[in-house]
């Protein structure tokens, strides 16, 4: 490269910083770049940045899982080299399976639970009915307010005294 590109070249990168670098896709078609970390002409750091492209989206119509997990570590740097291909298939192959296995697990329960409330070895669920709330003494029922009834034209400061205060006024 002659000496006048090369200025160019160092020019652009001061004033603009370095150009985005394509690192890989995914298989739904999002795209993955990064920008490395360089100095601004004014000396200033600034580190490297990751983002996506994503295809057909809106930033306000992002999902969890429009993104497979590997990507979503890369782009977050809590891990340093951008993910396979093979490596997300194999990670989604892994999940199908541990989604598989549970469900069997769930079904096998089920019907171990069955079987032992049949036998007698385990009592059924009761279910219960709740009305109300074991902290509150007066549910249901009707009680008279304590509250000062009074409105504010014909309030008199100092009428209403609380229960239990008797009739005894400090000053």
């Amino acid at each position: 490269m002659s000496g006048p590109w090369q200025a160019l070249r160092a020019l652009r990168l001061r004033l603009f910083g370095p150009a985005k670098e394509l690192v890989g896709t995914d298989q739904f078609g999002n795209k993955y770049y990064r920008v490395p970390k360089h100095e601004t002409r004014a000396g200033q750091i600034i580190p490297e940045k990751r983002f996506v492209e994503a295809i057909n989206r809106q930033a306000y119509q992002y999902e969890m899982g429009d993104f497979p997990a590997e990507w979503e570590a890369w782009i977050r740097k809590k891990r340093t080299d951008p993910p396979t291909i093979e490596e997300i298939l194999k990670n989604e192959n892994y999940r199908e399976e541990m989604k598989q296995k549970i469900k069997d697990v769930a079904e096998k329960d089920k019907l171990l639970q069955a079987k032992e409330y049949e036998e007698g070895l385990v009592a059924a669920p009761v279910h219960t009915h709740v009305k109300g709330h074991a902290s509150a003494p007066y549910y249901g029922k009707k009680e008279p307010s304590q509250d000062p009834t009074s409105t504010a034209s014909t309030f008199q400061p100092g009428s209403w005294m609380p229960p239990g205060s008797g009739s005894s006024h400090k000053k």
